[in-house]
C-alpha cells in the first residue's frame, strides 16, 4: 500500500479561552478533538462541517500556523511536529494555502508580481531572473491578465484576487495545497472557473488538495473522499459518491438536506438540520451531536462513538448508523 502524502494522528488542537469580568475563570476551547486523517497523492479529499466545526483551524494547525496541542502530522513520512527553525522551513515549500479572502491574504501595497514573487524571495530560489520568469508563468497558467504584474490586488475583481493567490502557493512547486473555502466570498459564475482551474492545475503539476468547504455539493464535485467534521471532530469519511447517495450519519444527512433542490416540486427525503452548532467550551457529554440528533437515544448521552468502519474505505462515528 502507497504511503499517504498526508498523515495526521490524533490530532488535537486546543485554545485556553478566559471568561468573566476580570477574565478569572479560564477554559480549555477544544477546537480539533484527535483527527486522523489522511491525502494520497494526488488525491482530493473535502473537509465539510458547518461553521464553527473546527474546519480552517484544523488547516491552519495543518501548515503549523497554530502549534498543535498534541498528535502528529506527517508530510512524506516525516514528523512536522518534531520540527522548527530551519527544518521547518525548508519542509514548508511542499505544503502551501489557499485562503478564503483573498484580498485580506496580500499586502495591498505590493504589485502582483511583488505578491506571487515574494515566496521565491523568502525560500532564496533560484537567481532574479529566474524568479522573474517563473512569476510571468504562474500568472499566465491562472489565467491573469497580461498588464497584471505591474498592477495592485484592488484593481482586480474577487475572482481574479483568488487566482493571484493561487499563483502565489504554486510559486514553490508544492504537492499538497490546502484551501480554506476558497469560493464561498465568490459569485457563482466565478465560482465555477476557480473550481474548474484548481482541477486543471491538479492534473498539471500532480496536486493533492485539502478542500475545505462548508457546501458539500461543492466539495463532492472537487473530492474522491469527503471527510465531514463536527465540533471537531471526524464523524463520516468515505467515497465522495457514497457520502453523497447513502449519507450514513445523521449530520451529513442533515448537511444534504439543506442543499437547494432545483425541482420544487420533488419532496425532501431528508430533515434538515435545527439548532446551532454547541460552544467547543462547554461541549456536551457523549456523543457531541446528540442533541440535536433525531436518532439520539441513553447511550448518546453518556457514550461517545467511535469512528468505526462499515463499508470499504467507509467510516462512520455513530452508534446507530
Amino acid at each position: 500500500m502507497t504511503e499517504p502524502l498526508l498523515q495526521t494522528i490524533d490530532l488535537v488542537k486546543s485554545f485556553s479561552v478566559r471568561r468573566g469580568f476580570f477574565g478569572q475563570h479560564r477554559f480549555r476551547l477544544l477546537a480539533v478533538d484527535r483527527v486522523n486523517l489522511s491525502i494520497g497523492h494526488g488525491e482530493t479529499v473535502g473537509l465539510v462541517g458547518e461553521s464553527g466545526s473546527g474546519k480552517s483551524t484544523l488547516g491552519l494547525t495543518l501548515m503549523r500556523l497554530y502549534e498543535p496541542t498534541s498528535g502528529r502530522i506527517l508530510l512524506d513520512g516525516q514528523d512536522l511536529t518534531a520540527l522548527s527553525g530551519d527544518e521547518l522551513r525548508r519542509i514548508r515549500p511542499k505544503m502551501q494555502m489557499i485562503f478564503q479572502d483573498p484580498f485580506a491574504s496580500v499586502d495591498p501595497r505590493l504589485t502582483v508580481e511583488q505578491i506571487i514573487r515574494e515566496p521565491l524571495d523568502i525560500s532564496r530560489l533560484d537567481s532574479a531572473g529566474e524568479r522573474r520568469e517563473r512569476v510571468r508563468s504562474l500568472a499566465s497558467i491562472v489565467h491573469l491578465p497580461g498588464d497584471a504584474l505591474q498592477r495592485f490586488p484592488a484593481e482586480f475583481s474577487g475572482g481574479q484576487q483568488q487566482r493571484i493567490g493561487i499563483a502565489r502557493a504554486l510559486a514553490l512547486r508544492p504537492k499538497l495545497l490546502i484551501c480554506d473555502e476558497p469560493v464561498s466570498s465568490l459569485d457563482v459564475s466565478v465560482q465555477a472557473q476557480i473550481l474548474n482551474l484548481l482541477r486543471d492545475l491538479q492534473d498539471e503539476f500532480a496536486l493533492s488538495y485539502l478542500f475545505i468547504s462548508h457546501n458539500i455539493a461543492v466539495t463532492a464535485f472537487m473530492s474522491r473522499r469527503i471527510a465531514v467534521m463536527y465540533l471537531g471532530r471526524l464523524v463520516e469519511i468515505g467515497p465522495s459518491k457514497e457520502i453523497v447517495s447513502r449519507p450514513r450519519h445523521p449530520y451529513t444527512q442533515a448537511l444534504l438536506a439543506a442543499v437547494p433542490e432545483p425541482d420544487p416540486m420533488r419532496p425532501k427525503l431528508r430533515r434538515a438540520l435545527t439548532g446551532d452548532v454547541p460552544s467547543p467550551i462547554e461541549r456536551p457529554q457523549g456523543c457531541p451531536f446528540h442533541p440535536r440528533c433525531p436518532l439520539a437515544r441513553d447511550i448518546c448521552r453518556v457514550q461517545e462513538p467511535p469512528l468505526r468502519l462499515i463499508g470499504p474505505d467507509h467510516l462512520v462515528a455513530c452508534h446507530f448508523a
